[in-house]
């Protein structure tokens, strides 16, 4: 039987965990042993103690060494986001010591990054000039194991459908939907009316699949009852996308927000075919569980401000 989290707190060590990572890094007790600087016998026992405590074979052996059981990759997965946890604590034991608020790490789709995530992050910057702020802009299937991993603190983006988001906690902050969009001198650009077979004529530019923009967009072809066009380039990145469009007869999707400022700046065009189908809403996704700093709370609250 699974032993109670009070027993756990009681008698799993850190010690414990390090052994964990150690066998699943190195492949064996010998190795894991060197790795600790304690004596195989020494690791033997406290693996042992540790499957008697669970009641659960976390590794088994095979002709290289150890492997982990489907137990004992969940509890090395767990042990280290207790090793990724005691080094953010650390980060920000160090900030705070040296005078600053901290850092923190987000990641976001495409969607809110030039409004709320820009508004927020520029207002971050004016009233908490010392909090340190990286931002990755990618699609959502990148970022949420980057989350999970704990080597993003937050993301404003979607969960994939599909994904399990049991150890996640998501708020809602906004939808939006896509836009198709040309360079400005391409020869759809300024037509009155558009249909999706026309659309098939020019080549396009597409995010890789499984995201979500990708599925959405066959989709919208699928229930036009067109065929998809084919894609000759793939890419996520919103400055290689808007770089490509301009002096070819290329097509591309953006969000809605995106397009609109890229228009305003006089990059792009954006064609007069809303695509039926809007992406799922994004919001705050953070790692259930996880202790909130700071610096984390600090971006948190300003985007819910923003939001509204």
């Amino acid at each position: 039987m699974i032993p109670s989290v009070s027993a756990l707190h009681n008698r799993l060590k850190m010690q414990h965990l390090r052994l964990l990572v150690a066998i699943e890094e190195r492949g064996s007790l010998r190795q894991a042993a060197e790795a600790l600087t304690l004596s195989q016998p020494a690791v033997s026992k406290m693996l042992q103690d540790m499957e008697d405590l669970l009641g659960l074979a976390l590794f088994e052996r095979h002709a290289r060494g150890l492997r982990p059981t489907r137990f004992g990759g969940a509890a090395t997965r767990y042990a280290k986001l207790v090793f990724a946890d005691m080094a953010g604590l650390r980060d920000e034991l160090v900030a705070l010591e040296s005078g600053k608020i901290g850092r923190v790490r987000v990641g976001a789709v495409m969607a809110p990054t030039p409004g709320l995530l820009a508004s927020a992050i520029r207002q971050l910057n004016r009233d908490h000039p010392q909090l340190e702020i990286a931002v990755q802009v990618d699609t959502s299937d990148v970022l949420m194991p980057q989350l999970e991993r704990d080597q993003l603190d937050v993301v404003l983006g979607r969960v994939p459908e599909g994904w399990d988001s049991n150890a996640l906690d998501f708020e809602q902050l906004g939808d939006e939907g896509l836009a198709i969009v040309v360079g400005p001198q391409h020869p759809l650009a300024g037509q009155p009316t558009l249909t999706f077979a026309e659309l098939t004529r020019y080549p396009w530019i597409m995010q890789p699949r499984p995201s979500p923009m990708r599925a959405l967009l066959d989709r919208s072809f699928e229930d036009a009852g067109v065929p998809a066009p084919p894609s000759t380039i793939e890419t996520a990145a919103v400055l290689m996308t808007t770089s490509l469009l301009i002096d070819s007869e290329l097509i591309a999707v953006l969000p809605e927000s995106v397009a609109a400022w890229y228009a305003q700046l006089g990059a792009v065009a954006v064609l007069p075919l809303p695509l039926p189908i809007k992406l799922g809403p994004y919001g705050i996704v953070t790692r259930r569980g996880r202790p909130v700093s700071a610096s984390m709370s600090l971006l948190i609250d300003t985007l819910r401000a923003q939001a509204v």
